[in-house]
């Protein structure tokens, strides 16, 4: 009598368990199987450190299925762009609407040509804008703590709204934001900003670099708040 073999599973692979998406990730650095939440993708990611271990970490998922489906019921759905709906850009309300030429800001409303990659559109345009405020706040960060000014760049992490590369004898300072701070209010997006430039002085969270945030924006604490209660929100929103 033969034994069945086991399933080989991939990095990469999509699974249903107890009907919810599941997502197989390979991560060298992991030390364990473990489960996280993608919210910007409203799936699970079943981490394992090597892909040998993929069929454990299928397992697990298996036995945390009530957890899974407790985790993703709880984000909120995801909202498409459309016309006649309304972004919030810097904590400004604007109207999308559909119009002839270039995606554009027009006064309280955003116009988009009429087509299949109408939703793409307004998200590129709400990266440019991200791109171009945060820039400007990081300016006027680094000044403040006179700070040679970092390069800037925008993409769209799952796990954190900004990372700092601090200045070494060869390499300038980076600092990469999350574009979907735009759609938080702008205190908030200036938070994160201040948070990012006080790395450029301490590498660290310690008390000296919540010194340099509170001296830069005043008590983070609502901020952080903020950001906790929101993060899915932000995350679901897309083309």
């Amino acid at each position: 009598m033969f034994a069945l073999k086991a399933q080989r599973f991939s990095d990469g692979d999509r699974l249903k368990i107890g009907g919810w998406p599941v997502r197989l990730k390979v991560d060298g650095r992991a030390r364990r199987i473990s489960l996280r939440v993608d919210r910007a993708k409203s799936e699970i990611v079943a981490l394992s450190p090597t892909a040998r271990r993929l069929n454990e970490a299928v397992a697990f998922a298996q036995e945390k299925s009530g957890w899974i489906a407790k985790q993703l019921a709880a984000l909120p759905e995801r909202m498409s762009l459309a016309p006649g709906g309304v972004l919030r850009l810097n904590g400004t309300p604007y109207r999308l609407e559909v119009g002839p030429g270039r995606a554009r800001i027009e006064a309280d409303r955003i116009v988009a040509p009429d087509d299949a990659n109408w939703g793409m559109k307004v998200v590129r345009l709400a990266k440019r804008e991200a791109l171009a405020i945060l820039t400007e706040r990081t300016a006027v960060h680094a000044a403040a703590l006179n700070r040679p000014m970092p390069s800037v760049a925008v993409a769209d992490p799952k796990a954190r709204w900004g990372s700092c590369r601090p200045a070494t004898p060869r390499t300038p300072a980076a600092i990469r934001y999350s574009w979907r701070l735009i759609l938080a209010p702008a205190a908030v997006a200036d938070y994160v900003v201040a948070h990012e430039c006080a790395h450029l002085i301490e590498a660290n969270h310690g008390p000296r670099f919540w010194a340099l945030c509170e001296e830069l924006v005043g008590d983070p604490t609502p901020h952080r708040a903020w950001l906790r209660a929101h993060a899915a929100e932000l995350h679901a929103i897309g083309a």
